[in-house]
């Protein structure tokens, strides 16, 4: 389907004029984690972020992965494989994160660390875009839900 009208601006200005400046500013995470598996948790993060590599070790600590850092990614749980992507989180200078199901396989405290990864990051003027099935642990005002069923959406 294609849209009848309209233009998608990104500070201020019409995404088909800094559509370069805007792939720069845009981290996505699917619901599948996009990850190697045959790489280590930080050999994944290293390949993302190369200039980062004394940052590493605590963004995968922060996403709750210390102790887990060499260990081959296929040897890992389906929850620790998907904090491996969500530790870029940690890492990424991007404004705008786009993230699809970040919850998926995360137990109670690593939500919780989610959480606050993305409160610190809209606090700090950034934007979170996120899918979910989970109802979102301590949401804010500064959250606005867009609820789809069956029959329509609403927010």
């Amino acid at each position: 389907a294609r849209p009848d009208g309209g233009e998608v601006y990104w500070q201020g200005e019409p995404l088909r004029r800094v559509r370069d400046s805007f792939h720069r500013s845009l981290l996505w995470i699917g619901h599948q984690p996009g990850i190697k598996t045959r790489l280590t948790a930080r050999e994944n993060l290293h390949f993302f972020h190369p200039g980062d590599g004394a940052r590493l070790p605590e963004a995968l600590a922060q996403a709750g992965l210390a102790g887990f850092e060499d260990v081959p990614v296929a040897q890992l749980s389906a929850g620790q494989q998907r904090r491996v992507a969500l530790a870029r989180l940690w890492l990424t200078r991007a404004a705008l994160w786009v993230l699809d199901e970040p919850f998926t396989a995360i137990d109670v405290n690593g939500v919780a660390r989610l959480t606050r990864r993305m409160a610190a990051h809209t606090a700090q003027g950034g934007m979170v875009i996120l899918t979910t099935h989970q109802p979102l642990p301590g949401a804010a005002d500064t959250v606005r839900r867009l609820v789809l069923t069956g029959g329509g959406a609403g927010l």
